[in-house]
């Protein structure tokens, strides 16, 4: 069934399927969501080239909003652009940056969870439930948008817990390596999401019950469980 495309909409096509685009102030944010989540779902192949006609023609929108995308990309480290060649997507991690961002992880987040608890607030535990909420839904969507929301809530839901703990080096230290999206990146499998949802809830409950113990296991036991798998992206 075809649905209906509003008079201040265009329909975007992404491998052959019709995205609709509304014509508003937030196009760029729309063309973003849009090229985000065929870099996530790997419809976009890490380290191919991203060219901006081919993109006008295929989401049917102008250069600008494109642009605007694309540079917003490229400061998430997931859009490389070189003088006089132009944009390409990002190389996939290799499996030592692989092993080496997991031993930061294991270094910096179990202890801020730990941390997160004594600074726990209504307002923090709100923003951590509703992030764990938008990627437990369903709502019919396709699996490959859900795939690329949950890597953005994921990390919003690691930046609060950081951001809670106190330590604004640590944030930004782990922020400036663009973990969340160059691991989702690795693998496109319902088990990335599906068994994390569970681990988020225990990290929750901990936070949320002010189990200074339990938060910092809860994320040490996340963390583990998922570098375990998304090392099959390396076999």
């Amino acid at each position: 069934m075809r649905s209906t495309i509003s008079s201040n909409a265009k329909p975007l096509r992404s491998g052959g399927e019709a995205i609709t685009i509304q014509r508003s102030p937030s196009l760029a944010d729309e063309v973003y969501d849009v090229i985000f989540g065929q870099l996530m779902a790997l419809k976009i192949a890490p380290g191919s080239r991203i060219t901006v006609d081919n993109l006008v023609r295929e989401l049917n929108v102008s250069h600008t909003p494109i642009r605007e995308a694309l540079g917003r990309l490229e400061g998430e480290g997931l859009v490389n652009k070189a003088h006089l060649v132009g944009y390409s997507a990002a190389p996939q991690i290799s499996r030592r940056k692989f092993d080496e961002l997991y031993e930061l992880r294991l270094l910096l987040e179990p202890d801020a969870a730990k941390r997160a608890v004594a600074n726990m607030n209504e307002t923090g535990m709100k923003e951590l439930q509703e992030a764990a909420g938008v990627m437990f839904r369903r709502d019919g969507t396709d699996e490959r948008v859900r795939y690329s929301t949950f890597a953005r809530q994921d990390a919003i839901f690691h930046d609060k817990i950081l951001d809670l703990a106190g330590n604004q080096l640590i944030r930004e230290t782990l922020a400036h390596q663009h973990t969340h999206f160059h691991i989702f990146r690795l693998m496109f499998h319902s088990r990335v999401t599906e068994e994390a949802l569970d681990e988020h809830d225990a990290i929750v409950t901990a936070l949320s019950s002010g189990d200074a113990f339990g938060a910092e296991q809860a994320m040490r036991n996340h963390i583990l469980h998922s570098r375990d798998r998304l090392l099959e992206a390396f076999d």
